[in-house]
């Protein structure tokens, strides 16, 4: 196993040094790189090319790449700041694994339609309540990482900086909430809803903050690909695999509450 992933990290460390290329250039080339700040304690969007569960994001594109004959090469960075400075410098095609489409992140670079609805959501443990209503965030022990959309959200939502531990790192909030660390946190619903698999204790409650999307990021001028990822995803996200791939990376009753996340007011 580890010879195999060795091999892989090699090709992806070759494909990394092509230049960048739009939809011709990518069939050309045979192969579609990918762009992933490989995220191992939450692998549902891409995981490591040697898991029997790709994630998410892999199947969506690995579906793309076998529509357009070529196959899907992935290129690892270090860290979600350093994904677009690699799109830029040609080290890949795209971007994807929990890839959120921010107005900044715009000025950048160009994004696809929606592919995974975003929206950050109040978590709390039982026997804790649930957290329903602002008033009741605010006397709450509130984890959160300092720097994050998280932590933007609940300053401007009036939570206090003396109710907010900022100390959590990033994907740590149920650990912080199992050790009593604190009382409540915030997240992003698609980590909040793989979690409460892994513990049934976990509780989601109010949503907070506007709705978001996940996407795939491209270059600005890459129009033909961003053409053909657009088509793509909207003719999937109309078919029973998009659902089903939901289903089986995030649980039975993620198209539910996915549908309440885009759909509730903050």
């Amino acid at each position: 196993m580890r010879t195999g992933l060795a091999a892989v990290w090699m090709f992806a460390g070759f494909a990394a040094a092509l230049p960048a290329a739009d939809l011709e250039d990518v069939k050309k080339a045979g192969a579609v790189r990918v762009i992933v700040n490989l995220d191992r304690r939450r692998p549902e969007f891409f995981a490591d090319p040697s898991s029997p569960r790709p994630g998410f994001d892999q199947e969506v594109l690995r579906g793309f790449a076998a529509l357009h004959r070529v196959t899907l090469t992935p290129v690892f960075v270090n860290g979600w700041d350093a994904l677009i400075p690699a799109l830029l410098a040609g080290k890949g095609d795209v971007i994807a694994g929990r890839f959120t489409a921010t107005d900044t992140r715009r000025k950048q670079i160009d994004f696809t339609n929606e592919v995974f609805p975003y929206r950050l959501v109040v978590i709390t443990r039982k026997p804790h309540p649930v957290i329903t209503t602002l008033e009741e965030l605010r006397r709450e022990r509130v984890g959160t990482s300092k720097g994050t959309i998280m932590a933007e959200v609940l300053e401007a939502s009036g939570v206090p900086a003396s109710a907010r531990d900022e100390t959590i790192p990033t994907g740590g909030y149920v650990d912080a909430l199992k050790a009593g660390k604190v009382t409540a946190a915030v997240w992003g619903v698609e980590s909040a809803v793989a979690s409460q698999q892994e513990d049934p204790d976990l509780q989601l409650g109010m949503f907070i903050g506007p709705p978001c999307s996940l996407a795939y990021g491209v270059r600005k001028g890459d129009a033909a690909l961003l053409k053909a990822l657009n088509a793509y995803i909207d003719d999937l996200r109309h078919t029973p695999t998009w659902s089903r791939l939901v289903v089986k990376y995030f649980g039975a009753p993620a198209p539910e509450i996915l549908k309440k996340a885009r759909s509730t007011t903050p």
